[in-house]
């Protein structure tokens, strides 16, 4: 969910694709491995407008690690 925080949508729309293709190449690959079934809802707060996509990358990482410590 990526909301509008006043900006244009060809900003919100690449959040979004930063934000799904972490979501394919590392969130649901490691909830595979584990064998965990689970909804995700990703909010972007307005800080991520101006993040890096390595960043969001390295947050969402940290956020697996410590919801799923074996992932």
């Amino acid at each position: 969910m990526v909301p509008k925080h006043r900006r244009s949508s060809v900003a919100r729309n690449r959040l979004k694709r930063r934000l799904r293709e972490i979501s394919r190449r590392e969130l649901l690959p490691a909830l595979d491995r584990l064998g965990e079934s689970a909804d995700i809802l990703i909010r972007a707060r307005i800080e991520a407008y101006g993040a890096e996509f390595g960043a969001l990358r390295q947050e969402l990482l940290h956020w697996i690690d410590r919801r799923w410590p074996n992932a």
